[in-house]
């Protein structure tokens, strides 16, 4: 799969998390097939008005340093104002604001099918 291809299929999938919502690199990678590192950079390279890149966050419910040290801040307001809540410590919980996945009907509109 080519970058560009891996790209949009990552997107497609950040498209499909619903607002008040996060997903993870790891989860975002295991159903693209591909690394963590790979969605980061992904995520990374999106301008931030068409993908809610907002929504990507570490294994841990934290938001990830970005290179320009500005994005922390944006994206702990965007998902403040999409209802996401974090603890003490800056983190989300997983077990409450975690996106399950797609469902089949996004696997078969994206001509794809689920991972394993």
């Amino acid at each position: 799969m080519t970058v560009s291809r891996l790209y949009e299929k990552i997107y497609a999938l950040v498209r499909a998390i619903p607002s008040g919502r996060v997903g993870t690199y790891g989860q975002i990678a295991r159903l693209c097939g591909c690394s963590a590192r790979q969605v980061g950079y992904a995520m990374a390279s999106t301008p931030s008005d068409e993908i809610p890149w907002q929504r990507v966050i570490n294994s841990r419910g934290e938001i990830s340093a970005r290179a320009d040290g500005n994005a922390d801040e944006e994206q702990y307001r965007r998902l403040k104002q999409e209802g996401v809540m974090f603890d003490a410590r800056g983190r989300i919980d997983l077990a409450v604001f975690q996106w399950t996945g797609p469902d089949g009907a996004w696997w078969s509109e994206h001509e794809s099918e689920p991972p394993l």
